[in-house]
């Protein structure tokens, strides 16, 4: 009788189980198991060399952890990327420090290396380490070399060499130690990029000390230029040190997030690739960290869309793409890798995003806006990015009046998107403001008309007299969570009764203990099957909507609600799931920047 495996879900640490290390042109993500379990090298959107994430079986992984029955603890070196996951065992402690040395903001991008010092700190402990990289998401063979204390893994596309301290074995696929460390002794494993134009290196304990110091000295004065001092610091910082690791440093990008395919829900199809840049998504980013005080990030955000992102024929789709490659292409081709189950069984996996073809009209109010924030609280434009601002809000001007695709990306056809007229509002409104603030040439006359039209026209029929709310798309009754940001772009008062009252209907219909959906898929079909968690992000928009209505009792304990949701670094994927569970991609830019202005907002209001 033949027996079946363990089940799918077993062979999977939950999403939140997670901490993620990265250098500004990738990133890993390090299990409390201590396993690194998704790893794609040189970059963000590479093919995966450890994605035991998508597929237990196939996709590979580099496990590291004590041998011996333990408990484990993972948290951040203070004020870093440095990532600890310390195991607990009745002879012993030791602990696993993950990192990718960054000393400083250069461009090169070549050099990759991947660093995981191991210690004991009490007792003795004996640990266990397995590498076995699995290229291209698993679809090239590699070949193996063992040469001492290096082995070298070799691939079509890609090679890796990896460098210890302690006496490997090997079975011509994979290696692996044992070693047993008493308490004052550390061991180190490096991982590097191999290439013609990188040389090998080795990784003695003096270097890996060396480059740990430069590592946590490069985060400690990045985040130090944080003007952030309020209530919830420790959160507000996590999260924007998670947004700068989603930077791509050689262009000035900001990827969406940087894993493909985790479902929004467990055996859904709601699986998407998001290692790219949108531009709603980046646009966003930068005016997170604005309020901050990060600037040069905003600076190198504007140089990624100057550099890589070239007006294009506008055509049906816009003078813009909604999503770019981190390098600035265009052709990103969604494709289904059927090898691959998918987490816990949840496929397809899925490479590139069909949607990069669709139609958002609120992308360009997003980037508008950001440019605007740039402009007012960094530095001004020069003239040819106004000349830019200017053929995008012309573009804006003569087809502000078309359905789309929306903010949710839907597959269901175009609609009339009240967000996504809204969000044209936004791009010629803070146009006019740049204008005149700073007396620079525009058809102002022509804007403001534009201005007001799409405004008439959302207050006519973006608002339901049946449902007393604001709604999702023109002549229905159906609530969407992305109104939300109606005050906060000071569309409409955030007292103004039309929007108390919708802010009443979305907490009765998609709020649930403070955590909010972003529409019903019931009753506004989106073209896929299954429904979906809560949208974190759309959580925070809630907090900010309560915050500048007055409802600070409310705003504030929905927000201490959302925290309470973070796994235990602080971290947030896409969505949460009906048991509190993370769902979608990991970590999300969209919850992070959500979070910082919502605790921004929040706290300048508590005074």
């Amino acid at each position: 009788m033949t027996q079946s495996g363990p089940p799918t879900g077993s062979r999977y640490l939950p999403i939140a189980d997670h901490g993620l290390i990265g250098d500004l042109r990738t990133v890993a993500l390090v299990g409390t198991n201590g396993t690194i379990d998704w790893y794609c090298c040189p970059r963000f959107d590479a093919p995966s060399v450890f994605g035991s994430i998508l597929d237990a079986d196939r996709g590979g992984s580099f496990e590291l952890a004590a041998c011996v029955p333990s408990r484990t603890k993972q948290f951040y070196f203070p004020d870093t990327n440095v990532l600890i996951t310390r195991f607990y065992a009745p002879d012993g402690v030791g602990e696993i420090q993950d990192f990718m040395p960054v000393e400083d903001e250069s461009r090169e991008v070549d050099r990759h290396r991947l660093i995981r010092r191991v210690l004991c700190v009490r007792g003795s402990l004996p640990f266990r380490a397995r590498v076995a990289p699995r290229f291209a998401y698993g679809t090239e063979p590699h070949t193996l070399s063992v040469d001492g204390h290096r082995a070298v893994f070799e691939a079509p596309s890609l090679s890796l060499a990896l460098t210890t301290s302690v006496p490997m074995e090997s079975d011509g696929t994979d290696v692996w130690s044992e070693f047993k460390l008493i308490e004052g002794e550390s061991a180190v494993f490096a991982l590097d990029r191999v290439c013609e134009d990188v040389e090998m290196k080795g990784c003695p304990l003096t270097e890996a000390e060396h480059q740990f110091a430069a590592t946590v000295k490069f985060w400690r004065n990045w985040l130090s230029s944080s003007r952030y001092r309020g209530r919830w610091r420790e959160m507000v910082h996590r999260s924007a040190l998670t947004l700068k690791l989603l930077t791509y440093a050689p262009t000035g990008g900001i990827v969406a997030a940087p894993t493909t395919s985790l479902p929004e829900r467990i055996g859904g199809e709601r699986n998407w690739d998001y290692r790219y840049v949108w531009i709603r998504d980046a646009a966003f980013c930068v005016y997170s960290l604005l309020r901050l005080g990060f600037v040069s990030e905003a600076e190198a955000f504007i140089d990624f869309l100057a550099t890589n992102v070239t007006l294009c024929d506008a055509g049906t789709v816009g003078p813009l793409q909604i999503m770019y490659g981190i390098d600035g292409r265009r052709d990103l081709p969604e494709r289904e890798l059927g090898h691959l189950e998918g987490y816990q069984g949840s496929g397809p996996v899925r490479t590139g995003n069909g949607a990069v073809d669709q139609l958002q009209l609120d992308i360009y109010g997003a980037l508008i806006d950001s440019i605007y924030l740039y402009d007012k609280w960094g530095r001004p434009i020069s003239s040819d990015r106004w000349d830019q601002v200017c053929v995008i809000v012309d573009w804006v001007c003569e087809n502000w009046d078309r359905p789309d695709e929306g903010i949710w990306e839907t597959r269901g056809g175009r609609k009339n998107f009240v967000y996504s007229r809204l969000m044209c509002w936004v791009a010629i409104e803070r146009a006019i403001r740049m204008a005149l603030r700073r007396g620079l040439p525009a058809e102002l006359e022509r804007w403001r008309e534009a201005r007001d039209a799409v405004y008439r026209q959302i207050m006519r029929r973006g608002w339901c007299p049946t449902m007393k709310a604001f709604v999702q798309h023109y002549d229905e009754d159906v609530l969407d969570a992305a109104v939300l940001m109606m005050p906060l772009t000071m569309f409409v008062s955030p007292t103004d009764p039309k929007w108390l009252s919708t802010l009443d209907a979305l907490g009765r219909q998609l709020v649930s203990d403070s955590l909010v959906y972003r529409y019903d898929p019931e009753a506004s079909p989106d073209g896929l099957r299954g429904d979906e968690g809560t949208f974190s992000i759309c959580s925070f928009w809630y907090v900010e909507a309560l915050t500048r209505a007055g409802q600070l009792d409310e705003a504030r304990l929905a927000f201490e609600k959302m925290l309470t949701y973070a796994n235990h670094l602080g971290l947030y994927a896409e969505q949460i799931g009906h048991t509190g569970e993370q769902l979608g991609n990991f970590p999300q830019a969209f919850t992070h920047l959500a979070l910082i202005s919502a605790a921004f907002n929040l706290d300048r209001t508590l005074g």
